[in-house]
């Protein structure tokens, strides 16, 4: 069986995660205590990083944009980018969007300060960068918004890999309680479609030892 070595609260694993179930792609999951870096995962990947793929045919795939790829030409039923040139260009566009400017701006300042550096061992929280990623957070909800007033999902008219995207970073953040939807009412909505999904039902089954969700997280009438 496939084999996905992630962490818990990684946004990028959590994409991938998705992807696979939306794909009905069976896999195991293991988690990686990156900390430790331990040889036999230092050989999978010497960055150190996950998302790691390993395949039935030990075919390995790390980083989440060439995982998601790989898994797009592997199993392309169903498509989660658009058939159109211009529509894949706009969904790998928004992709980076989040797993770039949103992880930098958001995730890293809270996910990343409130529990990646505890796990990771790399000092304590900064209270700047966590006030910086509370009030960057509403920039993107209100793009969020703007796109899917003028589209039915994010990079267009179908669920894509960009929409899983976006929709990983802020389950990291909500499982945390910090998006604050009840200020952005079009991306609340966006979420809870998404939400409802059923590949999504494991990410909202999470819990991480010591450090339980909101009440809402699991909700999907939150």
């Amino acid at each position: 069986m496939r084999t996905l070595y992630h962490l818990w609260l990684s946004p990028f694993c959590r994409k991938v995660r998705i992807v696979l179930r939306e794909k009905g792609v069976e896999f195991e999951l293991r988690a990686e205590n990156l900390f430790q870096r331990r040889p036999d995962f230092l050989a999978l990947n010497p960055a150190c990083e996950v998302p790691v793929l390993v395949d039935e045919d030990g075919t390995t795939v790390a980083d989440s944009a060439a995982i998601c790829e790989y898994l797009e030409e592997i199993a392309p039923d169903p498509a989660l980018m658009p058939a159109d040139a211009a529509g894949r260009a706009e969904a790998r566009r928004l992709v980076a969007w989040f797993d770039r400017k949103f992880n930098a701006e958001v995730t890293e300042n809270l996910v990343g300060e409130k529990i990646m550096k505890r796990f990771l061992r790399a000092g304590t929280p900064d209270s700047r960068a966590i006030r910086a990623g509370k009030t960057n957070v509403h920039t993107h909800l209100d793009y969020i918004g703007w796109l899917t007033e003028r589209r039915n999902w994010l990079a267009g008219e179908a669920l894509s890999v960009a929409d899983i995207a976006a929709a990983a970073h802020l389950s990291c953040l909500d499982y945390l309680g910090d998006v604050p939807w009840e200020d952005h009412p079009a991306a609340k909505d966006w979420y809870a479609r998404i939400k409802s999904r059923p590949s999504f039902r494991p990410i909202l089954a999470d819990h991480l030892p010591g450090e339980p969700p909101p009440r809402h997280y699991a909700d999907l009438d939150f």
